[in-house]
């Protein structure tokens, strides 16, 4: 007696070949999207102020302006102490809530971060006050409750730091200094740069800290204003 042998279809073998090729790009897509979302919750860094509280938060996404309870439930978030937040360096993305120009002024004073954003969180105006930052290369600024949907952006410079970033926050070879009072007005960002400063405490004697502030001994530095 002779054996049956069993044939499989032509058309069911491309089938199964077509849905396995479709498993695969499909894993491939999720693993490539579980990437992307890793890279965003390890570069993305919210800071949420109000009066003295701060909270530390990552985030996997974009969190809309001001919404302190969104931000609550999709980011991961720690309170922490004011003195926690001093000499710190953001080699990422960081954006800042905010509706206390000091409590601003103490997490941004001595503090190296590349790509900021700020967000005033409040309605109150606020007054001429100027904010410390090193390394700063790109800002954007958001009144939500002053001046809905118009967030600015301004282009620092392009230029390297020379490795000040990686040396810590002792080195900083160039310092921005941001009126918040800009926050008032809905005209658009402007900036001046002066190269080659190196007394910075007797070429701005009327900026604050800067006796205090964290420049290289024997280099020069670049200062830009922010109005």
């Amino acid at each position: 007696m002779k054996e049956k042998q069993e044939h499989t279809s032509p058309c069911w073998t491309r089938v199964t070949l077509l849905s396995s090729l479709c498993l695969l790009l499909l894993g491939a897509l999720g693993i490539s999207a579980l990437g992307h979302l890793t890279k965003g919750h390890k570069n993305s860094t919210l800071i949420l102020t109000k009066g003295n509280t701060i909270r530390n938060c990552s985030c996997p996404v974009d969190i809309r302006d001001c919404d302190y309870s969104l931000a609550n439930l999709m980011c991961s978030c720690q309170s922490v102490l004011p003195f926690a937040m001093e000499q710190t360096s953001y080699h990422g993305h960081l954006t800042i809530w905010f509706t206390d120009p000091s409590t601003l002024g103490h997490l941004l004073r001595f503090t190296l971060v590349q790509d900021l954003k700020l967000s005033l969180c409040g309605s109150n105006a606020l007054p001429t006050e100027y904010l410390a930052i090193c390394g700063l290369k790109r800002l954007r600024i958001n009144a939500k409750a002053k001046h809905p949907s118009q967030e600015q952006s301004l282009l620092i410079h392009n230029r390297r730091e020379g490795g000040s970033l990686s040396r810590g926050w002792q080195a900083c070879l160039f310092i921005s200094f941001l009126d918040v009072a800009l926050f008032n007005r809905d005209s658009s960002l402007k900036s001046y740069s002066i190269d080659n400063i190196s007394g910075l405490a007797s070429d701005f004697p009327d900026l604050p800290h800067v006796k205090t502030f964290p420049t290289p001994s024997n280099r020069s530095c670049v200062v830009t204003v922010i109005y």
